[in-house]
């Protein structure tokens, strides 16, 4: 079996697999400051729980924007595993060509969807994922990674204006239902929610003005958030919260 880590800035996903099969997935909150010994054992009672055992994983693969929790899941990963995890990055094989002027600056996470996505929906499409950041990739029709944007997250917003002005407070994120709202809680979400998903359209309709050509672009989405936002903006054709997970599996494959 095979041990997945998507680490991002706010949540760590894990996900084991058997073959090309998803067998049990879970999410973690992000903490730089957690000791291998410590991530060790929630991984170990998170196997209890469900009855995997650590001896059947084979393998191990990480994904993450945040470098400190790679040399802490490394460890990790000899002490309790007693493998040494592949790590997405320089010299990895993908089997796409990065277009991009500093592939090293690049978010493993984008390089990872955009593998998973080409290999499940094909090309030309465009892959957002709404995480801690907004980020939207483009893969060209021959798989190509041509780059893309990256916004500011629906969180980082949110807790911007909370932390950044003298009354307002924090709120939950959800959709409202309208945004001509009577009450501050409300007004904040309809501005948040609602301009996320006007900046989204726009970003995509923008994109595939750019791109200019005649095959049809789909639209994937992904990350925790990407249901509240696809829900009700026409242009994302699909939802795939498992994208990052599958992508390291794909990797992993054309790497071992």
């Amino acid at each position: 079996m095979l041990l997945t880590f998507d680490v991002g800035n706010t949540n760590i996903v894990l996900g084991v697999f058997q073959g090309k099969k998803l067998i049990q997935n879970w999410r973690l909150e992000t903490d730089r400051n957690k000791s291998a010994d410590e991530y060790g054992m929630i991984v170990h009672q998170l196997f209890q729980y469900e009855d995997l055992s650590i001896k059947d994983i084979d393998d191990i693969i990480i994904s993450t924007v945040v470098p400190p929790v790679v040399y802490t899941l490394q460890h990790m990963s000899m002490k309790y595993f007693n493998k040494r995890a592949i790590v997405v990055g320089p010299g990895i094989k993908t089997g796409m060509v990065i277009k991009y002027d500093n592939p090293k600056l690049i978010g493993s996470d984008r390089i990872v969807n955009a593998v998973s996505a080409y290999d499940k929906y094909g090309g030309p499409l465009i892959v957002v994922d709404f995480g801690t950041a907004t980020t939207f990739t483009v893969i060209s029709k021959q798989g190509e990674f041509l780059g893309g944007s990256i916004a500011p997250g629906l969180k980082i917003s949110s807790e911007a204006l909370f932390e950044k002005t003298a009354k307002l407070p924090k709120v939950e994120l959800e959709s409202p239902g309208t945004v001509i709202c009577r009450n501050t809680v409300a007004s904040m979400q309809a501005g948040l929610v609602y301009g996320h998903m006007g900046l989204t359209q726009y970003i995509i309709d923008k994109i595939k003005t750019e791109l200019n050509g005649k095959d049809e672009i789909k639209v994937v989405a992904t990350g925790g958030l990407s249901n509240l936002i696809a829900n009700e903006i026409k242009a994302i054709d699909y939802v795939d919260k498992m994208l990052t997970l599958e992508g390291l599996r794909i990797i992993y494959e054309r790497n071992r």
